[in-house]
């Protein structure tokens, strides 16, 4: 299989959600750098994805998350990306990525998984219930779905909200190129009404994304007990500290 498998027309960017509603440009490569933190994305769903799995991680994005199952995991993992700029660097980086959408048809062309990856993708999606029903055909039997969405329910917005504030940022919770927000109760509420059924949930502390580091009173605190504060706080109180909802979840 080629290093990146690229459909006949450019696909359209979920980056192209922000226009109108900023006035800089989107990073496209604003969410590289995935790490084995346990307490992140990277690393909960490494620990939730067995040594030599094989993997599709849908919306691969920069092929960061997929390098670090490959390197973590030993998991042979395969992308889906419709960013052209981020579905070329992640070819370049030696992930097998197909350039495109996540279609029921691609299965016949790439065959089915143990895993189906949707690492901070569904929040972009204006129909996040057809990619949970589609992943259905790419899972082989006792096959897992791992997603992780924004919280919506996380102080930074409540804060906002409470001060009559809804601002779009260009990365983090509030990304303007998100078209639906999260709670815990509504991302396992999604999965059910997909088929699924969710058997493991984690928050992340986010400490690395500026709703947390730049806004009061936490900018206020040293990185150090700024870091140990979301991390304690993001596994006591997820709802209020989690940065973002992580399932890993089985058909019902």
């Amino acid at each position: 299989m080629s290093k990146s498998a690229r459909l006949a027309d450019a696909p359209f960017s979920p980056d192209q959600n922000a226009f109108g509603l900023l006035t800089e440009t989107i990073d496209p490569f604003r969410y590289d750098g995935h790490v084995l933190d346990p307490d992140e994305v990277g690393g909960i769903v490494a620990e939730m994805v067995p040594q030599g799995a094989r993997v599709l991680d849908v919306g691969c994005g920069s092929g960061s998350l997929a390098l670090l199952l490959a390197s973590s995991r030993k998991a042979q993992v395969v992308g889906i990306e419709p960013d052209p700029a981020r579905a070329d660097l992640a070819a370049r980086r030696g992930v097998t990525v197909h350039a495109g959408y996540f279609t029921p048809e691609l299965s016949s062309k790439i065959g089915r998984f143990d895993f189906v990856i949707f690492a901070d993708v569904l929040e972009h999606l204006p129909n996040p219930h057809s990619e949970l029903l589609i992943s259905r055909e790419f899972l082989n039997p006792q096959g897992c779905v791992i997603a992780s969405v924004p919280n919506v329910a996380h102080w930074s917005v409540r804060l906002c909200l409470l001060r009559g504030k809804f601002q779009y940022m260009p990365y983090g919770i509030m990304d303007a190129t998100h078209l639906r927000w999260f709670t815990a109760n509504t991302v396992k509420s999604l999965f059910a009404s997909s088929g699924f059924k969710v058997i493991e949930y984690r928050a992340t502390a986010g400490s690395q994304v500026p709703d947390n580091y730049g806004r009061a009173p936490l900018r206020w605190l040293a990185p150090r007990w700024r870091n140990s504060f979301l991390r304690i706080s993001s596994r006591a109180w997820p709802a209020l500290f989690g940065c973002q909802h992580v399932v890993k979840a089985v058909i019902e």
